[in-house]
């Protein structure tokens, strides 16, 4: 059975919400405030986090950011912030995807089995160990990123669509499928988020170097070849 962690501290949302899970047949537990989430986390082992951004003491902005410390647990922000620039950085901080208040119960539900469905093919498939694509080498199981010798830091986020667009090279993938395989959507939402991110990995792994490996096709997507 999956176990949840629900960190809410409104008392009526979070037992609406509980309810619905367990009826799903999901272990929930719930923090109130992200000092308590912290602690949770400490002690236990979850399948997924559950996590509004406005809680007490800590945000969930700052409890995501801890978390993934220590931890690759999948992270779900709910939030009313329906901001751009806010849900990139939700992301860029570690969340696996976000959900905006308010919302209907089947739609958490559909992206909380989205990210479940994810996260357990991702630890139960022997994925190639590394990936090469001219002087760029990326280890997989170490999440390391070398270019010319040079490691290169990137966020979880900006590392999952790198790895994606490796498993794929050579092939043009349009932002839709880059968001849905990446962010976990299950809809054509705002696909500008691919963007934002494609322009990290350029800035990173492209810029200072002769040979461009980031390409975009222009009404379609991207892709990632030697020139």
């Amino acid at each position: 059975m999956d176990k949840i962690l629900l960190v809410e501290d409104e008392h009526n949302v979070s037992q609406f919400i509980q309810l619905e899970l367990e009826h799903e047949g999901y272990e929930v537990t719930v923090a109130q405030d992200g000092e308590q989430a912290l602690e949770y986390v400490s002690q236990d082992s979850w399948s997924l986090i559950l996590l509004d951004w406005m809680i007490p003491k800590l945000n969930g902005l700052e409890v995501c950011r801890r978390i993934r410390k220590t931890s690759d647990v999948p992270i779900i922000l709910v939030t009313a912030r329906d901001d751009i620039g806010d849900l990139i950085a939700g992301l860029d901080t570690g969340a696996d995807d976000y959900i905006t208040k308010p919302f209907e119960i089947e739609e958490m539900l559909a992206r909380i089995r989205t990210v479940l469905r994810r996260y357990h093919c991702a630890v139960g498939t022997p994925n190639a160990a590394v990936h090469q694509i001219e002087d760029l080498v990326v280890d997989v199981k170490k999440r390391l990123v070398n270019r010319a010798d040079a490691r290169i830091e990137l966020t979880q986020r900006e590392f999952d669509l790198l790895l994606f667009l490796l498993e794929h090279q050579g092939e043009v993938i349009s932002r839709e499928r880059l968001l849905s395989a990446v962010w976990g959507f299950d809809f054509v939402g705002e696909t500008n988020v691919v963007d934002v991110y494609i322009r990290y990995l350029r800035n990173k792994l492209d810029r200072q170097y002769n040979t461009k490996l980031i390409h975009t096709v222009r009404g379609v997507g991207y892709v990632i070849r030697s020139e």
